[in-house]
């Protein structure tokens, strides 16, 4: 978790951001990603109801 700079989370209803934030910042507090918040109409599989996009920087 330390190595990720960025995430995009897709979510299909946006009454769900308050939780999904509250989880963001559990997992990524102490790192502090930018971070972006993207409404969608469907994700797969059709059950999902979030997705998390993440980027990493590892140095080789």
């Amino acid at each position: 978790m330390r190595h990720v700079v960025r995430t995009v989370v897709y979510v299909i209803d946006m009454a769900d951001t308050e939780h999904v934030a509250r989880s963001h910042s559990e997992a990524f507090d102490a790192v502090r990603p930018a971070s972006t918040l993207v409404q969608v109409s469907a994700l797969t599989p059709t059950s999902a109801r979030v997705e998390i996009e993440v980027v990493a920087i590892i140095s080789a």
